[in-house]
């Protein structure tokens, strides 16, 4: 989805962040660090359609599905097929797996033409070579109304980088409603008005 990649610290050069580490973003440590019922508990509500952009190997997930309710749909969108088979394994046999669609991006878009009000960009936005892009798209895809969530890990991103992906949002017409504290972590919570 707009090329998810990271810059490589020895070259220099993009590259997508590999499946293989995908341990890393789900484990015990972080979920003590990042629980997602207190992260979202009070921006995700039942009936919602909610996407997971980068969701990776699908840490908040089920936290979503759970949170939409019965009525809700869950989009776990990545570029990658391998951590799009995570997710699928993870929900597989679970009442959720009804509510959770698997969604691959496309190199440059996300590829959804449904309307959402829910969009979560967890850690991923500093990995995406055209944020402005990006951004656009979300706030194309979002309901009038629609939550859109940033969040970026501190040591990744330097305060003014994230302040920039901020300008870009409210350039694009997403209002800032929040500011949450999130370990390790630099997030707003925007609203497209």
């Amino acid at each position: 989805m707009y090329n998810i990649c990271k810059i490589s610290p020895m070259k220099n050069e993009k590259y997508v962040c590999p499946s293989k580490i995908s341990w890393t973003l789900d484990n015990f440590i972080r979920r003590r660090l990042h629980n997602p019922y207190k992260i979202f508990g009070s921006f995700v509500n039942k009936d919602m359609v909610v996407i997971d952009l980068g969701c990776g190997p699908g840490f908040f997930e089920e936290c979503f599905a759970i949170l939409a309710g019965r009525k809700g749909l869950v989009i776990a969108a990545d570029l990658q097929d391998e951590m799009l088979e995570a997710v699928r394994k993870k929900i597989k046999g679970k009442e959720i797996e009804k509510r959770i669609i698997l969604h691959k991006c496309q190199k440059d878009s996300i590829g959804i033409d449904i309307k959402v009000d829910f969009v979560n960009t967890f850690y991923m936005v500093h990995e995406v070579p055209d944020c402005s892009g990006l951004i656009k798209e979300i706030y194309k895809i979002l309901k009038p109304g629609g939550i859109f969530f940033l969040s970026e890990p501190k040591i990744h991103v330097s305060k003014n980088e994230f302040n920039k992906t901020v300008k870009l949002a409210e350039d694009s017409g997403f209002k800032i409603i929040e500011q949450p504290r999130i370990y390790l972590s630099r997030t707003v919570v925007f609203k497209k008005d």
